[in-house]
């Protein structure tokens, strides 16, 4: 892994941190490289039961594309008459998104500051987003000339509406914490001193939680949104089944019995 990204795994829990602070955790090419090579270890990781994805520095989660090195990628695609550098969603956006969305476990997102462009599509495609109350949140795109990226055309009209979507893509604007959270776009906001513990809290709780019924409850929002009721229903039912097979939910079941709290293995 590179140094632009840290990854960690302790109890079950997946520590991703974006690690370019000086540069407001701008993705470079070595940083998406990372980044997506460290979120597909997490999400196939068995012994990963959640993923936290955070940043360092207090002053942004991440901007998005370090439009610095796409100028210059840019420019060599036009000395060489080629879109090479355009690629790069194919090549590393949708990778990082897919795998966040697509998990089959919980991943929490800790905004400790702006997410813009790819950085919002990142918190959008977790599952849990704590917020600290000093974030702000922009689209970015059709400011410079682009269309949505990083899932965001998916996952932005599904937390804010088709309508409050087209509006923030197509002018683009900073949204602080309150209406982050009054859009949905927010989970929790708390005070920015308190982010990183908030957000591992959380993470470490789901990590210890019946991860097969998170899977499950994962793929069935997922499902429902696109299917029809009976559709939906006949899913529900195979992804019941799953869970109601597991070893989690036979020692949820004994442990409300006997009165004690479920000590989950994550199978």
């Amino acid at each position: 892994m590179a140094d632009t990204v840290l990854y960690e795994v302790s109890d079950g829990l997946a520590t991703i941190t974006l690690n370019r602070p000086e540069a407001m955790n701008a993705m470079d090419v070595e940083t998406k490289v990372a980044l997506r090579e460290a979120v597909r270890s997490a999400a196939a990781d068995d012994a990963v039961r959640a993923v936290l994805l955070t940043a360092a520095g207090d002053r942004a989660f991440c901007v998005g594309q370090d439009l610095k090195e796409h100028v210059e990628l840019l420019t060599a695609d036009r000395e060489r008459g080629s879109g090479d550098t355009m690629s790069t969603v194919r090549e590393h956006y949708n990778p990082i998104v897919r795998a966040l969305v697509e998990a089959p476990k919980p991943v929490v997102v800790a905004v400790n500051g702006v997410a813009a462009g790819a950085g919002l599509g990142f918190a959008l495609a977790a599952d849990v987003r704590i917020v600290a109350d000093t974030a702000k949140f922009t689209t970015s795109f059709a400011g410079v000339a682009l269309t949505a990226d990083s899932g965001v055309s998916w996952t932005l009209p599904r937390v804010v509406g088709p309508g409050r979507a087209t509006d923030l893509l197509l002018f683009p604007r900073a949204i602080d914490a309150r209406e982050a959270y009054e859009l949905g776009i927010a989970t929790r906001v708390v005070p920015a001193a308190e982010l990183r513990a908030e957000a591992e809290r959380t993470a470490r709780a789901l990590a210890q939680g019946p991860t097969v019924a998170y899977a499950a409850l994962k793929e069935s929002i997922a499902y429902g949104m696109a299917h029809s009721l009976g559709e939906t229903l006949e899913k529900e039912d195979e992804l019941q089944t799953r869970a109601g097979t597991s070893e989690d939910h036979a020692i949820a079941v004994r442990a409300f019995v006997r009165k004690e709290k479920p000590v989950y293995l994550g199978r």
